[in-house]
């Protein structure tokens, strides 16, 4: 049985790492390479980078940023925003990320998602899928958060399986940062619906959500940011703890 990851998410926004509520209010968390060095001497499976307004900004993601953080780290990372093309992933690979992380993009141009997965094999390429409850229905939203699709989250992620990815990474934007939990039901319907990894991201407060997400829905991965980033949760408590309840983790 493959054991279950634990990701710290770095959200980076002009160089520093920042932790909102629902895509919004955000407020500094600290320096992202320091953050990075941290998380890998503390047990994190893997890491994610996302330069979170670099699509807004149409601008490539930070190439500097992935190169300090490979001389300081020795587990998997990944990183997205703003990533448009072969050259952006080709640059990103080359300074030492192990995955890229494709969202805004994807849904924009949907043959990107085979061409990366082409060109790299799809064990590093993600694709992020960012949803909300929109009437009932959840709907995918772009650009941070801002701009609201009408494409609807479970046949997207089939999508996305079929075009080649190699990973799914849902962020509920209704459970960001809101501690009380992740989107257990959407997440288990993406479970049960695909043979992809899937990575849950939004809501995590506390060690019970993690339980519950990896035991309810079957998921591969959990990923959270403001309870790591503030040490509210050290992540090999969190494993012993999971451990213990069950769950297989690395320890």
């Amino acid at each position: 049985m493959l054991k279950k990851r634990i990701i710290p998410c770095l959200d980076v926004k002009d160089g520093r790492t920042v932790k909102g509520v629902k895509f919004v209010g955000l407020k500094d968390a600290g320096d992202p390479v320091e953050l990075a060095q941290y998380y890998a001497q503390s047990g994190a499976d893997e890491l994610v980078f996302l330069d979170i307004s670099a699509t807004i900004e149409k601008r490539s993601t930070l190439v500097d940023l992935v190169k300090k953080v490979s001389r300081v780290v020795n587990i998997p990372f990944a990183v997205g925003g703003g990533i448009r093309s072969i050259q952006d992933v080709s640059a990103l690979l080359n300074a030492g990320a192990d995955k890229v992380s494709i969202n805004s993009e994807a849904i924009k141009n949907p043959d990107l998602i085979n061409e990366l997965s082409y060109e790299f094999g799809g064990q590093c390429i993600i694709v992020a899928i960012d949803s909300k409850k929109v009437s009932g229905k959840n709907k995918l939203f772009i650009s941070g958060g801002k701009i609201e699709t009408d494409r609807e989250c479970l046949p997207w992620a089939k999508e996305v399986q079929e075009r080649g990815a190699g990973e799914i990474l849902l962020t509920s934007i209704d459970h960001d940062g809101s501690r009380d939990g992740f989107a257990i039901e959407l997440l288990s319907q993406l479970n049960d619906a695909l043979d992809i990894p899937i990575v849950a991201s939004g809501g995590a407060g506390g060690v019970e959500h993690f339980y519950e997400v990896f035991h309810q829905t079957g998921v591969d991965a959990a990923l959270a940011a403001g309870i790591f980033h503030y040490r509210e949760v050290e992540i090999m408590d969190l494993k012993r703890k999971l451990f213990s309840q069950g769950i297989q983790v690395r320890l």
